[in-house]
């Protein structure tokens, strides 16, 4: 097992499409510890208030990648709207002139999915909202965002989702518009490592195990120095990772020299910890997948013993 838990990306140009708080803040910050220069963007400013009425922005992410040992540069942008992506591209041109790691981790839909509904009980706006919001997002982000990554070969495009391909092709997830998106994101990794490939790039798919986000955090009503105080309420939280340890998986990805026999491929956090030998912020290795196959799929007792 190699250890590049502190790979050196001094130099390397990334965009982590939203970025404004949980997988894609960890995933920002982690870049910048490792010296990238992160372009970060989201729809929740100093000025605009998040869908979510949360506190967090992408300028305080831009500051935390900065502080972290790299160059932090928010820029607010609504992926949505193909107008404001094509200016997002046009200025990472102007300043840069390429781009080498796109992070598509767009998501703000965890309002909108009502788990165990069936589709014909689901709110449609919300589902199609979330639809939108999943998918056509992570589209328009690599049509235009592609152009510059294809420069020159090694570019990486890691697709955040849900779940891997193993996981989600046997397990019914939550509901029928979170199922369609999260699966439609491992389908896009896919796809996008074939049209990569020729142009010397690659593509894979990324999820996080039972993330600490700070909406998870506040939701149990614990903090990231204290999580373990949710564990009575919720055993199997003992799985959980925090935002810095996909953080590590992605610029693990990015300091891979031979990142390309991965193309095409879904993995988890805890999957390429393994791997690369990163660890999460307490020292641990948990593998949430794994786990819940194992364990909480198989109706035993909470411990993590063996997978962390």
């Amino acid at each position: 097992m190699a250890d590049t838990s502190t790979p050196d990306l001094r130099g390397r140009i990334a965009l982590v499409a939203g970025a404004t708080r949980g997988a894609g803040r960890g995933i920002a910050v982690q870049l910048g510890a490792a010296g990238a220069t992160v372009y970060v963007t989201g729809r929740t400013t100093r000025q605009r208030r998040s869908d979510y009425d949360r506190a967090e922005t992408i300028e305080e992410t831009a500051e935390l990648v900065t502080a972290a040992g790299g160059t932090g540069i928010a820029v607010p942008t609504d992926h949505l709207v193909p107008e404001q992506v094509r200016a997002l591209a046009e200025r990472i041109d102007a300043e840069q002139g390429r781009l080498d790691v796109l992070v598509n981790d767009v998501w703000g839909g965890e309002k909108l999915f009502a788990f165990d509904t069936p589709v014909w009980e689901h709110d449609l706006d919300d589902g199609l909202r979330l639809l939108r919001l999943g998918v056509d997002t992570h589209a328009i982000t690599s049509h235009f965002l592609l152009p510059l990554l294809v420069r020159r070969p090694g570019g990486l495009v890691v697709e955040m989702t849900d779940g891997t391909s193993a996981y989600n092709g046997t397990h019914y997830r939550n509901s029928y518009f979170y199922d369609l998106v999260k699966n439609s994101v491992l389908r896009m990794a896919f796809s996008l490592a074939h049209e990569l490939e020729p142009h010397g790039g690659t593509a894979v798919a990324l999820t996080p195990g039972w993330l600490r986000s700070e909406m998870m955090l506040d939701g149990f009503g614990v903090a990231e120095d204290n999580w373990r105080d949710a564990l009575a309420e919720v055993p199997h939280f003992c799985i959980s990772e925090s935002p810095a340890y996909v953080g590590r998986a992605v610029a693990a990805l990015a300091g891979d020299p031979d990142v390309a026999r991965r193309n095409g491929q879904s993995f988890s956090s805890g999957q390429l910890a393994q791997e690369y030998g990163f660890t999460d912020v307490d020292g641990s290795r948990p593998d949430c997948w794994r786990y819940l196959v194992e364990v909480e799929g198989a109706g035993k007792p909470a411990d993590p013993t063996g997978y962390r």
